[in-house]
């Protein structure tokens, strides 16, 4: 069949197993426009409205509005002009939510930098994107200052975490959040000259912004070689938030969101600086993961919507004073598969602690925004998990999934295993300064993934993996995240990455790194007799236990140097 008779047919598919009540549409509560916008119009509606809460300091939306109105102005002073990319090089922090929305509203472009990077990471990045002018916390000045020259910054603010905490907080305050404000004469120190600019009755830009136009240069995790830069625009943020949230969250402006998940990463972006101002909703902001601050948090703010990590809900749940917090105004929590998987063990342990379910939140790419599919409302009798490997649901309102081959391009029917190709609103405008990978990625409107994946013949997506990672042990296909699904099943193992290793005999072998957890005597040999009973024999791979994984800075595994291991 020719694609659109192709596209019908998963349409209906994806109709009929759609959710009952869930919307089919995508939802703009304050109309379509940019998402800096959505932010007045709450400050207008409702200025006293808590719109960010940090270890005891609130902000509302009154003060977040005027706040990044006044870092638009400071931008502009700074020579930032329509289009140029400002670097924010931070961790999670309300300086953070105060930039992004004074870039946006200055019409420049917000260009995240990883806190983590070491100082070559940061010096590409800011050579790639051509930013002049960086935002940071003031503990990374010292990795600034190796590169500033090379990249021709022309201007370095920077701002300390603890600024903007209460005097007393209600949970738990990390080290950094308590570091000491650096002083030196080589940056412009951000907080100061805020209220600098309100004393003098500086406007902020009358720049108004378009959906066409670029807001973001949201770069890939680099695990396949050098990160690239994804041109996103305001259009693809607001339809992030427009069809994800109401499939994915149901959340409106009396949801308290909680993120912890690192704000320069996409996935971030969305939770942290997206969905709250979207729905003009409260947001506890979490510096870093700890699940002592998390538990803390949920019952002090009454936390209602959070994404998780499964490796974080496992510290939750193992957590010695778990028991002793309240989490009954828990209503929403979406799980992201990375290390450890999700399955019915945690969803069980999950509900019997909390009340509510834990389900797969989605499916999604930084070229994409990351939100394409989702699973709420796919539950029922364990649906979702009795699937190997990652169930990722149903398209979200306006996206659209096919299969192909991946030699051919041609149309794969459902039940088929392929490329996932993936057409949607919040596509990326392409690689920023690389037309050629550009055009080998987007092909006549679709992205082109390079995931390995199955659409069922009820039209639910499965993800099987990155293609490269795909083992063929003695002709059948092993999936490596299938395998790091089943060992997250047992008891002593805290993560694995699982690659391949050329065999004579079998073309390849699975070897799976393992992490153990605390206190955990398990040895290789008895982990390998577990895989045996549990695996068919040609899945069973050889173990190899390891103190850590090697991480990028969002959480996946560098499996490129597991191979050295090798």
């Amino acid at each position: 069949m020719n694609e659109r008779e192709y596209l019908d047919h998963l349409h209906r598919l994806w109709n009929e197993a759609w959710p009952v009540g869930t919307p089919r549409e995508p939802h703009y509560p304050l109309g379509q426009r940019p998402i800096a916008d959505y932010l007045r119009e709450w400050a207008c509606r409702a200025p006293e409205r808590p719109a960010l809460h940090f270890y005891g300091r609130t902000l509302n939306y009154g003060e977040l509005d005027r706040l990044s109105d006044r870092c638009a102005a400071l931008l502009a002073s700074l020579g930032v002009k329509p289009g140029d990319r400002v670097a924010v090089f931070m961790p999670n922090c309300p300086q953070m939510h105060i930039v992004f929305y004074g870039i946006l509203k200055c019409g420049a472009v917000h260009a995240p930098v990883s806190p983590l990077s070491k100082a070559l990471e940061l010096g590409y990045q800011l050579k790639d994107s051509g930013a002049q002018v960086l935002v940071c916390f003031d503990q990374l000045l010292p990795v600034v200052r190796q590169v500033r020259d090379e990249c021709g910054l022309r201007a370095v603010l920077a701002t300390n975490l603890g600024e903007m905490r209460g005097a007393v907080s209600p949970i738990p305050v990390p080290d950094l959040v308590e570091a000491p404000k650096v002083a030196c004469d080589d940056f412009n120190d951000f907080i100061d000259l805020l209220p600098a600019l309100a004393a003098i009755e500086t406007p902020a830009p009358a720049h108004v912004a378009q959906l066409d136009d670029i807001a973001a240069l949201n770069y890939t995790g680099g695990t396949t070689g050098l990160p690239k830069g994804c041109i996103h625009t305001h259009g693809d943020m607001l339809y992030t938030c427009a069809s994800f949230l109401p499939v994915a969250l149901a959340a409106d402006e009396r949801a308290v969101f909680l993120n912890f998940l690192p704000e320069f990463w996409i996935a971030g972006e969305n939770a942290g600086l997206l969905f709250p101002v979207f729905t003009g909703a409260a947001l506890v902001l979490l510096a870093r993961w700890d699940p002592l601050a998390w538990m803390s948090a949920v019952q002090h703010y009454r936390v209602s919507h959070c994404g998780m990590l499964v490796d974080s809900v496992a510290e939750v749940l193992d957590h010695p004073r778990a028991a002793g917090f309240d989490f009954t105004s828990l209503q929403r929590v979406g799980a992201i598969s990375f290390i450890k998987k999700l399955t019915p063990d945690y969803r069980r342990r999950w509900r019997a602690l909390t009340g509510c379910t834990l389900y797969e939140f989605s499916y999604g790419m930084t070229e994409t925004h990351t939100c394409d599919t989702f699973t709420l409302g796919l539950q029922d009798d364990d649906l979702d998990l009795r699937a190997q490997p990652t169930f990722v649901g149903l398209p979200v309102p306006g996206t659209e999934f096919k299969v192909c081959d991946f030699a051919s391009g041609a149309l794969l029917p459902p039940g088929a295993e392929g490329e996932l190709c993936v057409r949607s609103p919040s596509l990326l405008k392409g690689y920023w300064g690389r037309p050629q990978a550009s055009a080998e990625a987007l092909r006549e409107g679709w992205l082109h993934t390079g995931d390995l994946a199955v659409i069922t013949e009820e039209g639910f997506i499965r993800y099987l993996g990155r293609r490269k990672e795909m083992l063929k042990v003695n002709g059948m296909s092993v999936f490596p995240s299938e395998l790091e699904a089943l060992l997250g099943q047992h008891p002593a193992i805290a993560g694995s990455a699982v690659i391949g290793q050329p065999d004579a005999a079998r073309g390849q072998r699975p070897v799976a790194f393992i992490v153990l957890k605390p206190g955990s005597a398990a040895t290789a040999g008895e982990l390998a007799a577990w895989c045996r009973e549990s695996m068919a024999p040609y899945k069973v791979p050889e173990i190899r236990v390891l103190d850590a994984l090697p991480m990028t800075a969002t959480g996946k595994v560098r499996k490129q140097e597991l191979e050295n291991l090798l």
